[in-house]
């Protein structure tokens, strides 16, 4: 039976194939492969359509709206699953498939896994040239797919059916290991889809993955050891991958053995609840007063599952220079940004033995109180920051209604622009994972299609737990579509629409750096001559969502009441005011290029101001 053949189309091949791969999660063997979010084209509909049909049961697809709102999807689903599932996307050729290029480079900056199944130009090339091909005069291999080498971690073009069977289980090992871990992208030139080949039939039976745990080297925890034995003042920076290597429990119990305080990334601001006592809140541009100082006057950082972006780490500001740090992180790339001394390692294998060879470390209490009192006046700062009272609606009102009659268990996503740095500042988190700040490529338009795909993930083990999208009028505008989906799917989400009149927070950055107000705010373009609000709430409610505009965070809380209690998306709208009521507390310095030479004194004034705290930089060192 070992030498049995089937045959089959590539198309075929492929789903066949997706469909018998399985992973262990907590005991239970569960699809890798949870489904797929598709728009068919003539690129994919004849072949790929036609094998998808007969899985609709355990490869469930999706219609989406647009290719790049179902790639946000196929992200936010993989980070629910902590990178342990994944969604295919499968687009025509030519444009569907470029409008994946966003979303996959969004998956490629948070090492999110997402399979992309796309369609491409014959490979025999007697059409040509083909309608949505771009011709390359001096290259005819060359084509849109190519464009998508810079944005996957894997990427192959099958040009003969018997490739899938070398290309699947490299492009399944990529997206599933946690050093490599990313998109992969197969290119499925139109005419191979549908050419036939004789599989051997092993291929197709069933497997059981596991994620690998790479162990660390003892050497590497030696020299780790010395370093962290020698602090009088360290700090644990816990990121997003301590989540994705389900190791909240070992760093809590690293960092309540030696009493270690702990600050968090953008990406792990989930890691610990807002109450626990080693918690001292966010650090970086969009962090707190507490997380900035204490990581400022840290002598020794324990960087756990990050890729110190500069956001977290303040444009290599927020430390003292001649702070030492240690990476730990699967990722050698990661493990050994400035100069740290690396521990590369799964992180619950390595913090369980870094927190053996500490044995007899200890912290002076003296340095642990500090932190936590700092994190006190970082609450009174934030408490304020979100109630509502006499003054202008903000974000930080609208997050802290929420965050008040939110279930502990619901999911909260927010994605670029202003409101990511408000939920990282101002969110108390109630429960472990729960919330998705998209900052890693900062994508405007996330927010709604990222929404949908954590509520199809989160529905498949907390369906009584709601998602809630935190989004600002100009994502809207630029992706909105998925709140059909989301109804189309029965795939309830609650939609905040946080109305500021345009990209508020660059307007701020623009005035931050001396400049006027210019092409930001509508009010501020000169070319939108016939100014007026977009009436949110219709529009919402014209794609079959509940919709209601709230006048104040008072009506808002009403307003979540009801969406809470409804069977359906809900769309939320308030206006907020676009120069008052950010949180001005908590940002250390982040690197703009600002004008050296300008017309303008406040831009020179601002470009002095911005070049003098670059002495604070660290230089890799």
């Amino acid at each position: 039976m070992t030498n049995a053949t089937i045959r089959l189309t590539t198309a075929q091949a492929i789903i066949r194939y997706l469909d018998n791969q399985f992973i262990e999660i907590d005991g239970e063997e569960l699809r890798v492969c949870g489904g797929g979010f598709g728009i068919f084209g003539h690129g994919n509909v004849t072949c790929l359509g036609e094998a998808l049909y007969g899985v609709q049961d355990t490869l469930p697809l999706y219609r989406g709206q647009n290719e790049q709102g179902m790639g946000f999807a196929a992200a936010a689903y993989s980070k629910q699953w902590l990178r342990q599932r994944f969604m295919f996307c499968t687009a025509s050729a030519g444009p569907g498939t470029a409008n994946l290029l966003t979303s996959a480079a969004l998956a490629h900056a948070n090492r999110l896994p997402m399979l992309m199944l796309c369609g491409d130009t014959f490979l025999t090339r007697l059409p040509d040239p083909v309608l949505q091909q771009l011709e390359h005069f001096g290259n005819p291999t060359l084509g849109v797919n190519d464009a998508f080498k810079s944005v996957s971690r894997y990427w192959d073009r099958i040009t003969h059916p018997a490739q899938i069977i070398q290309s699947l289980p490299n492009a399944l090992a990529t997206m599933l290991d946690p050093t490599d871990c990313g998109p992969a992208f197969i290119g499925l030139p139109q005419d191979v889809q549908g050419w036939a080949y004789d599989y051997p039939s092993p291929f197709f039976a069933k497997r059981v993955h596991k994620i690998r745990r790479q162990r660390p080297c003892t050497d590497e925890i030696t020299a780790a050891r010395a370093i962290i034995m020698s602090a009088k003042r360290p700090v644990i920076i816990a990121g997003g991958g301590v989540q994705y290597s389900r190791a909240v429990k070992e760093l809590t119990n690293l960092a309540e053995h030696f009493k270690i305080p702990v600050i968090e990334t953008i990406a792990g601001r989930a890691n610990m609840l807002a109450d626990h006592p080693l918690n001292i809140g966010p650090v970086g541009v969009t962090g707190s007063n507490s997380g900035n100082t204490v990581a400022a006057k840290a002598d020794v950082i324990i960087a756990v599952g990050t890729r110190l972006q500069d956001f977290t780490t303040g444009s290599w500001t927020a430390f003292a220079k001649d702070a030492k740090i240690v990476g730990v992180n699967v990722g050698r790339h990661d493990a050994m940004k400035h100069m740290s001394a690396p521990i590369v390692g799964d992180a619950k294998v390595t913090l369980t033995e870094l927190q053996q060879a500490l044995n007899n470390f200890a912290v002076d209490t003296s340095w642990t109180e500090f932190a936590q009192f700092e994190r006190i006046k970082w609450d009174n700062y934030v408490a304020k920051n979100v109630a509502s009272g006499n003054r202008v609606n903000s974000y930080a009102q609208a997050i802290g209604v929420v965050n008040d009659l939110c279930d502990p268990r619901d999911r909260v996503v927010a994605a670029a622009g202003g409101l990511p740095a408000e939920v990282t500042a101002n969110w108390r988190t109630k429960d472990i994972g729960t919330v998705d700040v998209e900052f890693g490529f900062s994508c405007m338009g996330y927010e709604i299609g990222g929404g949908w795909g954590a509520r199809i993930a989160q529905s498949q083990r907390e369906p009584d737990k709601d998602t809630i999208v935190f989004c600002g009028d100009g994502s809207y505008m630029l992706m909105n579509s998925d709140i059909y989906s989301s109804i189309l799917t029965r795939k309830k989400l609650i939609i905040l629409v946080l109305d500021n009149g345009g990209f508020a927070v660059i307007n701020k950055l623009q005035n931050n750096t001396g400049n006027k107000s210019f092409n930001n705010l509508i009010a501020d373009t000169p070319t939108a001559i016939d100014q007026f609000t977009v009436n949110f709430e219709t529009h919402a409610a014209s794609m079959g969502a509940n919709a209601e505009t709230v006048a104040n965070p008072a009506e808002l809380a009403e307003a979540f009441k009801r969406a809470k209690a409804a069977n359906k998306t809900s769309v939320i709208v308030m206006k907020v005011d676009p120069y008052d009521g950010w949180t001005n507390e908590g940002h250390t310095w982040w690197e703009v290029g600002t004008p050296e030479v300008s017309n303008s004194t406040s831009v020179l004034e601002k470009h002095t101001e911005v070049e003098a705290l670059r002495i604070k930089q660290r230089h890799g060192i």
